[in-house]
């Protein structure tokens, strides 16, 4: 007889507490316990849940929900519970019936990015991706769960949440909780949303920011432009770990409680009758899929820290080396894909309105009868991903919300990585759908304004805006994974900079090392790396220095850091400026958290996540290598 808990790597046959022959596979785990104190729980819980008792052995199966502190969360708890129903309904014995072990809903926990973007808390949004993480993977491995149905919510926590059941390798299906709808201001009849009111935070009337603050987020839902929430949602379908039907419905939308619940039980049934695992989903050519919809929906720069983090947890060590290079990447953004969606921040259009017309199947249609996407990929649903489509029978683009490929919204795709020597690993990106203006001949050309930390960067806004010119290209540093630590994302600057732009018809570009939220536009370039933090250049910028973004070859330079003896003398000034403060350069944040000082020690570098990793070290290597950004402070960065 086996211990206490039976491995879950074992082909053996053991009996459970009712002298019952259970066979424990290789694809599933299993609880098997005689122990009477650990059993009393166990059927405690399942007589609490309503299920049976005598399933208390099999292999466990449950839903898991993200929550938060903002509206974005507010619709997934009656989903979950919907959804943990529908499984409690097909649990048993019987022929069709599930065989295993009911546990009760679990939840992670989020923080708001619409609430606390511009204040220090925002350090924590990347890191709740993380947090995520590690509690759905607590979950699944101290629960030996064989089954999960997930209900995501917000930007972070679907990444944390899609990385873990990855990692977990078992039969798991997610569903989007959904979006919230699109606002109407009361007074101009304009369509409104979370950006609306960020864009509008250096009006002068106090009533007037009142009034759209009110109005702009009715209901409840994840953001509902074509921000980092429905991006990564278009995502986590395209790459098969979500039906395409389920992605574009809003939160409130009824099929989410009944047809979609019922559904999602049925696929993941599915899923573990065939031991069909995620990592049997995503794959290679799964995730190019994904990348290149989120290009072609003008997503956001979020996906190129995400996919790396969703790619090491799918088995690829490095997704920049294993899956798609740099280059790679800006030929199919430049030259291949277009942007298909008139969808905010850029466009007009919502999520709810692309569900109006179609849904997210309707440019996978689109982009598969181009050839551009691998339908032969699997899914979830047990089809490939054309057969799925072929299924769910899309209409024809509308050429209005969604566009043809014959005829785009705009020609090149959304988003492109910047090298030069600002960014020698190509780390730095640029969501081009979103530019407005400032860009003569695919480059631009200004003088640098240097900020050490958002924080100063508001104030000038807030208290002297006039003293931004044309031409002007702000730099925020020691905001990356280190600096912040956090790496936070800057919606507040963006949306005031965009509306200054606007007002006096002049162009202003901002670059960072930390990131941005989706629903930012503008001449805006985030995940400058190396970061400040860790000497990269950016650290050595100084005001007035020429700054040139040169898309016709993917370049963000410092005319000044061409210089050697110029790049030579600045860095020496930093590193002496650094081993003067105990090793760490004075205009990093405070660590003053157990979880910002693990972020600080193991965030490794944007090109590879942004995530928490305690082996960063393998990414503080040679900077010859083109995508290893996280390297010690050195000179040799001149001649990268």
């Amino acid at each position: 007889m086996p211990g206490p808990i039976a491995a879950l790597r074992s082909n053996a046959s053991v009996k459970n507490s009712c002298g019952e022959t259970i066979a424990v596979s290789d694809s599933k785990p299993v609880l098997i316990d005689t122990h009477p104190g650990r059993n009393a729980q166990a059927y405690g819980i399942a007589r609490e849940l309503g299920a049976d008792m005598d399933l208390i052995h099999e292999p466990s199966v449950g839903v898991i929900g993200n929550k938060g502190d903002s509206q974005c969360y507010i619709g997934v708890q009656r989903k979950v519970e919907a959804i943990h129903e529908k499984l409690r309904q097909r649990l048993g014995r019987e022929d069709g019936q599930l065989a295993m072990r009911l546990v009760q809903p679990e939840f992670t926990v989020a923080t708001s990015d619409g609430i606390r973007n511009g204040t220090r808390e925002m350090r924590y949004s990347l890191i709740g991706r993380e947090v995520t993480h590690d509690s759905v993977c607590e979950h699944l491995s101290a629960s030996g769960m064989a089954g999960t149905v997930a209900v995501v919510a917000c930007d972070k926590p679907p990444v944390g949440t899609l990385a873990a059941l990855l990692e977990h390798n078992q039969p798991a299906i997610i569903m989007s909780d959904g979006s919230i709808h699109p606002a109407t201001d009361p007074i101009s009849n304009e369509t409104i949303d979370l950006v609306s009111a960020y864009q509008v935070a250096g009006h002068e009337d106090e009533d007037f920011r009142k009034h759209i603050s009110c109005a702009a987020c009715p209901g409840y839902g994840s953001c509902g432009g074509m921000f980092t929430y429905n991006t990564m949602q278009t995502f986590i379908g395209v790459v098969g770990m979500q039906p395409l039907h389920m992605v574009a419905p809003p939160s409130d939308d009824p099929r989410r409680m009944e047809e979609f619940a019922d559904e999602l039980v049925g696929y993941l049934k599915g899923m573990i009758d065939s031991g069909t695992r995620p990592r049997d989903i995503v794959g290679r050519d799964s995730i190019r899929n994904a990348v290149i919809v989120a290009m072609a929906v003008g997503g956001s720069t979020n996906v190129v820290l995400h996919t790396p983090e969703i790619a090491r947890a799918a088995g690829f060590a490095n997704f920049w080396q294993d899956i798609m290079t740099p280059e790679e990447f800006n030929h199919l953004s430049q030259h291949v894909v277009p942007v298909l969606t008139d969808a905010r921040p850029y466009g007009r259009y919502s999520m709810v309105d692309i569900d109006g017309v179609g849904g997210v199947q309707v440019i996978v249609r689109e982009l598969m009868d181009a050839g551009l996407l691998n339908g032969d990929v699997p899914t979830c649903t047990g089809e490939t991903l054309a057969e799925q489509v072929a299924r769910l029978n899309p209409p024809a683009a509308d050429g209005d919300v969604i566009h043809p490929v014959s005829k785009p919204y705009k020609p090149t795709g959304g988003l492109r990585l910047l090298g030069g020597n600002l960014s020698p690993g190509y780390s730095a990106i640029l969501k081009l759908a979103g530019v407005e203006g400032g860009l003569d001949d695919n480059m631009f050309r200004g003088k640098a304004r240097v900020f050490e930390g958002e924080a100063g960067l508001l104030t000038a806004l807030d208290t002297e805006p006039e003293v931004f010119s044309d031409g002007d290209m702000i730099i925020v540093r020691y905001e990356g994974p280190s600096g912040a630590p956090g790496m936070p994302e800057m919606l507040d600057s963006t949306s005031r900079i965009t509306t200054l732009c606007r007002e006096r018809g002049i162009v202003v570009g901002l670059m960072t090392d930390a990131r941005f939220s989706g629903g930012s536009v503008g001449l805006v370039i985030g995940h400058v790396g190396p970061e400040a933090a860790l000497g990269g250049p950016i650290a050595l910028i100084e005001n007035g220095d020429e700054i040139i973004a040169d898309l016709n070859i993917n370049e963000l330079n410092c005319t000044e850091l061409q210089d050697k003896a110029v790049f030579d003398a600045r860095m020496a000034a930093w590193e002496k400026v650094v081993a003067d403060n105990g090793g760490i350069h004075p205009n990093c944040g405070v660590a003053d958290t157990r979880l910002l000082n693990r972020m600080r020690r193991s965030g490794v570098p944007a090109l590879q996540g942004g995530g928490m990793h305690p082996d960063r070290e393998i990414w503080v290597n040679d900077p010859r290598d083109p995508v290893n950004t996280g390297f010690t402070p050195t000179n040799k960065w001149h001649d990268a």
